[in-house]
């Protein structure tokens, strides 16, 4: 059974929705959207994950009509969350310690590069659903950043606990040594706990005659 891609957080924005509206996408603050403008961002997405689904009209006015609809506080929630996981993005590419490599760099610096403009597919002041189009992008594009994302965030917890020392290559190994110990530390305690008897044939401690 395929698994569904990863997502920033648990609850998954509702972007597979399937129906039958079509043309230009307009939320209920009467901001219009061109279909050629979704087209610049779906281009954009998938220059980022070539493999996210695409983004179409109708998809993105039931996602905005989705947002619109919930109460205030957990509309900013929806938001708020997957805004904090641009901002980890942010660090980990800025991070001197971390080793990002050339093409998740060029990655992430088009979507941050999108993420910071103002001019984008949804006005950014546009009350509530103004960054939308930034947290939608992050959504679909998270697969291509989800591994090392969550390595770097435990890195950090890593190094803010155990305080290694050296340079930042230094500090990644003392890490994955580490992790790696504790790896064959819980593999032995599980093959411990699932044996009953030693290895080897068991041996009779009694004989009745």
């Amino acid at each position: 059974m395929r698994l569904p891609p990863p997502t920033p957080v648990t609850d998954p924005l509702p972007y597979l929705w399937q129906g039958d509206l079509s043309g230009d996408a307009e939320n209920l603050t009467g901001c219009v959207i061109r279909g050629e403008s979704i087209a610049q961002f779906d281009a954009l997405l998938h220059e980022i994950n070539p493999d996210a689904v695409r983004v179409d009209p109708a998809r993105l006015q039931h996602l905005m009509q989705w947002l619109l609809a919930l109460p205030v506080e957990v509309a900013h929630d929806v938001l708020d969350r997957r805004l904090q996981r641009i901002e980890q993005l942010r660090a980990m590419l800025a991070d001197a310690d971390w080793d990002t490599g050339d093409a998740a760099r060029l990655r992430l610096a088009k979507l941050l590069e999108y993420v910071d403009r103002e001019d984008d597919l949804i006005a950014d002041q546009e009350p509530m659903v103004g960054q939308l189009d930034d947290v939608l992008l992050l959504e679909l594009a998270w697969p291509t950043f989800a591994s090392e994302a969550e390595d770097y965030n435990d890195f950090c917890h890593y190094r803010e606990d155990l305080h290694p020392i050296g340079s930042g290559s230094e500090q990644r190994a003392a890490w994955i040594r580490d992790r790696l110990a504790e790896i064959a530390l819980w593999r032995h305690r599980l093959e411990v706990r699932g044996g009953h008897y030693p290895p080897g044939r068991p041996v009779a401690l009694f004989r009745v005659i």
